[in-house]
Formats: C-alpha cells, structure tokens, sequence
C-alpha cells in the first residue's frame, strides 16, 4: 500500500495563543494535486503552513510523505503568495530562479551544467526565458509571480505548495501556472494549494474544506456540495447564479 502523501490524525494547529484549526483528522494520497479551500480565516493558510513544515504542530500528529513534516522539506518546494522585495534590489529573473538550485548545490558552489540546464528548463515552463535578465522590479505581479514559480520547478522536489497561486494575475500567467499544476502530477510529483475558486478546486484530484477544522476531505463531487458548502460558509453566504459561486456574503449584488 503506497504511503499517503499527507496523513493527519487530530491535528490541532494554532499561533500567538489561539487555536487556528480545530482535531482534524485527513489523508491524502500522493501524485495527487490537491486544493485546499475555504472562507477568509478558515485555516487554509495555516494547515498549508504545517504540511510545509513551518509551522509546529500544537496537538494530534501531522506526516508528511511518511515522515514528520520538518524532515521532508528538503523534497517539498513551497512557492508563497507574496514575497516581500526591495525596491530597487538588483537581481534579475535569471538569478531568482537559479536560487532553487541552493538548497541542493549550495550557496557558494558553482553549478554544474545539469544545474544550468535545469534552471533553463524550468524557466521554459513558466514562458519567462525571454525575461531572463530583466530585474524583478521591472516585472508586472504575474510575470512576478512565474518567476517565483519556476524557482520552484528549479528545486529538487517530489512535493510542490503553493498558497493561492493564481490569485490576481493576469491570464496568460494564470493559465501558465495552471499547467505547471497539472503536469506535475504527470512527472510524478504531488501538488498543493490552496485556492478561493470553486471552480479550480472542482479540477482538483482531492479537495480539503477548511472552516475553522477540516470539514471535509476527498474527491471534489464528495466534498463540495451544496449541504459542504452552505457550512463551510455559513447560512446565506452561499448565492447560486448559474454556476457562479461567491465566497463572501459581502460580495453579493444587493437586494432589488
């Protein structure tokens, strides 16, 4: 039997003395792309936080790809919402990338031309070779963003995170990201994220509904329905207009 990728029994998480997530108790299985998803303060970013191994665990047991989450960092690539950069700091594209490489090279060895390679391969993917040498501060926040993703292609990783990695960007970059999601399951690797968007987290594999605790994990049709989603929510929070889903009861077009 193939070892889950996540498997949480009880998990309580929580920071500056309060509790973020509730017992939870999940699995997760691996070469899987799984969306995590929720209301605001639902504990998306938290849990995600925990599976990355950045967060401790306050009570119950979290392992991730059979060992404690801490340890398996070295094979999980986590890629952030928001990075925080200078104004002004001089680094082009080339080298943010190049930094995915460390972790496994080191800070202060040169790389090897499979190094070089690799970095070159993953900025393909994310279509910012022809940025190479721009500085991120010239870069719009999607392009910003492929940049940080295809850092992450550049590690060696069997698990890739990413926390609401389309959110806000244009198109095309969403678009690009979304592939990169979706075929890293084709190599054999595991993805997740978390997400606002019913609709990318139906094209997940797996699906976690957060609402203060694990509400409910499994196939995307189990898991968000109608009954899910109205408590996850709260009552009224869910408005059904066609397809259209909105996470935010402040959202709604008012009353006629």
């Amino acid at each position: 039997m193939r070892t889950p990728l996540v498997e949480a029994v009880d998990l309580v998480l929580g920071y500056d003395g309060r509790v973020a997530v509730e017992a939870s108790s999940f699995r997760l299985p691996s070469q899987s792309v799984t969306a995590i998803i929720g209301p605001n303060g639902s504990g998306k970013s938290t849990l995600l936080h925990a599976i990355a191994g950045i967060l401790p665990v306050r009570g119950g047991t979290l392992s991730v790809m059979g060992t404690d989450p801490a340890s398996a960092r070295a094979d999980t690539t986590y890629v952030m919402q928001t990075v925080a950069v200078t104004p002004g700091t001089p680094i082009t594209v080339r080298e943010v990338v190049t930094m995915g490489r460390f972790p496994s090279v080191g800070w202060f060895r040169p790389l090897s031309r499979a190094d070089r390679a690799r970095v070159d391969r993953a900025m393909a993917q994310l279509d910012i070779t022809g940025l190479a040498d721009r500085h991120l501060s010239e870069l719009s926040g999607g392009q910003r963003q492929r940049v940080y993703v295809a850092q992450g292609m550049a590690q060696d990783h069997e698990l890739v995170l990413l926390d609401e990695p389309l959110t806000g960007l244009d198109i095309t970059s969403a678009r690009t990201i979304d592939h990169i999601i979706h075929t890293e399951r084709d190599r054999g690797h595991s993805v997740i994220l978390t997400t606002h968007d019913l609709d990318e987290a139906r094209a997940a594999d797996r699906v976690v509904l957060m609402a203060g605790r694990v509400l409910a994990a499994g196939a995307p049709e189990d898991v968000l329905t109608r009954r899910n989603l109205e408590i996850a929510y709260g009552l009224g929070a869910l408005h059904h207009s066609g397809s259209d889903f909105l996470d935010d009861p402040a959202d709604a077009p008012p009353p006629d």
